[in-house]
């Protein structure tokens, strides 16, 4: 009985609970963080010439494209995909730029897609168009969930950049290497480790990831 309770409890969340508790945090969030939103925007203004936003088209639940939001933090002429894979190139990134990156401050316009359903606080990252091809097969399960603002893969890759730019071929590097181990964790976390308790401990490692980094800093 008790199995019972815990399994229905498990599916509750997953189909109902889960999209309650990002609608419910995300617009506090978003009113709470209105304020910053205006300083912040006046700061990139101020700084450097373009918008406010940076927009890029990520691949979302059914692969789906939607329009991810984050606060513009490098020069309008290099905010283009063909600079993913470019690591240790500073001289693209504005001044409030490397602060808002350093703080993580420039990902918190995702409340809004989290809002209006095209994210959720914790999925499987988004990932570019480009690299549609390895969430095909088994690997288009996780495309079976809304895309999160954090996930299980990019707490254990809070390194990320620093490998990519050791390496020679980074781009190779995350195809070969991280790219089908996030595919494989967030499999994992697709198939049966979606819960209230799973996503509170993703959140919470995030926060923790984010307060060591600016420590050491």
């Amino acid at each position: 009985m008790r199995l019972r309770t815990l399994l229905n409890g498990i599916g509750m969340y997953r189909s109902f609970g889960k999209r309650l508790f990002d609608i419910i945090f995300s617009l506090v969030g978003i009113l709470v963080l209105i304020p910053l939103f205006c300083v912040v925007g006046i700061w990139i203004k101020l700084d450097s010439p373009g918008p406010v936003f940076f927009i890029q088209k990520r691949m979302g639940r059914g692969g789906r494209l939607f329009p991810l939001m984050k606060f513009r933090t490098m020069f309008t002429d290099s905010s283009k995909e063909r600079l993913l894979f470019e690591p240790g190139r500073k001289n693209r990134i504005t001044k409030a730029g490397g602060f808002l990156r350093w703080t993580k401050i420039d990902e918190l316009p995702q409340l809004f897609n989290v809002l209006v359903g095209q994210m959720s606080f914790v999925g499987p990252r988004p990932e570019v168009p480009k690299y549609e091809a390895f969430y095909r097969g088994a690997n288009a399960e996780v495309l079976s969930v809304r895309p999160g603002v954090t996930d299980l893969a990019s707490i254990k890759y809070r390194h990320e950049e620093e490998l990519l730019a050791q390496n020679n071929d980074p781009e190779k590097f995350y195809t070969e290497v991280i790219l089908p181990d996030k595919l494989k964790i967030n499999l994992e976390y697709v198939r049966g480790k979606i819960s209230l308790m799973t996503d509170i401990s993703a959140i919470g490692a995030t926060v923790v990831r984010l307060k060591s980094k600016q420590g050491k800093d």
